[in-house]
């Protein structure tokens, strides 16, 4: 039986989360020789990618069907770690907080948030704190393997322009290294749509907020579990707009209940008109409480290590049930706490070998 080499994306899958892995895994495609299967893996399950429009806008304008598409839910990860047929490649994030059983199938990281591994022989790490993981991806393939870049794949690295805010230095969110691979992309491409274009086109796509409360939750969230169960989902559509929504509150309820989330944290995005960033924080637990953040330029990115500290720093507390006092500044725990129904932890259909293959291949 084949060994695979999974290139797996962040649980949020978003653009930047989706592209490093489809990239690096063709790079690895390309570039390794032996016989072990190189698959990219998306982090969420397949019913979850029509809630990121953004992602399916790229790949339907890079000319990639969804069909080729492996999603999380089509691939028995876990039987593959203990039949020694699983290498592991993470692209976006360093850590696997709800799959640390695949922590040892791990030899490679890249990625561009705050590094949380324990060093390891066996595993190597590229972290930099660029605005965009595919800046690094790009870099990896320029800098060893120039001749497999083609339009296509340049069309996927080049949305490096999302997370980069445009490469508008005002966002806070763009780097020299960044810019430097952005242009490089345009010298070898030049065809591709202007950079201004394709940030807009991807934003507006990224901003449809056509979508019901707990969609709009499971679309860009990741999830920190230590003392609590904590989501951290950020939404594209102002604090005041989402507050609107009819029965928000028992929608709110419903998905923590679903879900098994103790915090559900909400971060907001939106921009003035002069294309400044607006960020907004509102924590919900059984009563909810929300709070300006201070410092716009905070993403996601900043705001999940001060979050997985803080409930370190809690571990020893308890967390008041409901009707009781209040003697911490932490919302109470709901009775529904840590039900074991997320989507990513339950069993998992297997897929053959040589369906993988065949879907692989038609991306090259």
């Amino acid at each position: 039986s084949p060994g695979f080499h999974v290139v797996l994306g962040n649980e949020a899958c978003d653009v930047d989360s989706m592209v490093s892995a489809l990239a690096f895994a063709y790079f690895l495609s390309k570039t390794a020789h032996s016989d072990t299967v190189t698959l990219p893996l998306l982090n969420i399950p397949q019913s979850e990618l029509v809630l990121r429009s953004d992602n399916v806008f790229l790949l339907r304008q890079a000319g990639l069907s969804p069909e080729l598409l492996i999603f999380r839910d089509q691939l028995d990860l876990r039987a593959l770690e203990r039949a020694g047929r699983l290498r592991l490649t993470l692209v976006d994030h360093n850590v696997l907080p709800s799959d640390s059983y695949l922590e040892e199938a791990v030899v490679e990281v890249i990625d561009h948030h705050l590094l949380e591994r324990e060093p390891n022989p066996t595993c190597s790490v590229t972290v930099e704190m660029v605005g965009s993981c595919a800046t690094l991806v790009t870099e990896h393939i320029i800098q060893k393997a120039p001749e497999i870049l083609d339009q296509q794949l340049a069309q996927l690295l080049y949305a490096m322009v999302l997370d980069c805010v445009n490469m508008d230095p005002a966002a806070g969110k763009v780097t020299p290294k960044d810019s430097q691979y952005a242009a490089a992309l345009e010298r070898r491409f030049p065809t591709l749509p202007p950079r201004g274009a394709l940030f807009q086109s991807l934003q507006n796509a990224k901003f449809d907020v056509s979508l019901n409360t707990e969609q709009m939750i499971l679309k860009d969230m990741k999830v920190v579990s230590e003392t609590f169960n904590v989501a951290i989902s950020v939404l594209y559509i102002t604090l005041e707009e989402f507050f609107q929504r009819v029965g928000l509150e028992a929608e709110l309820s419903s998905c923590c209940q679903k879900f098994g989330f103790d915090l559900l944290i909400l971060m907001t995005i939106s921009f003035t008109e002069s294309r400044e960033p607006i960020r907004e924080l509102a924590v919900f637990s059984q009563s909810s409480r929300c709070r300006e953040q201070g410092n716009r330029l905070a993403s996601r990115k900043k705001l999940l290590p001060l979050v997985k500290a803080f409930l370190k720093e809690q571990s020893g507390d308890r967390c008041p049930g409901p009707g009781e006092e209040e003697e911490s500044d932490v919302p109470p725990t709901p009775m529904n706490s840590l039900v074991e129904g997320c989507p990513l932890n339950e069993g998992l259909p297997q897929i053959s070998a040589q369906d993988l293959q065949e879907k692989f291949s038609k991306l090259e």
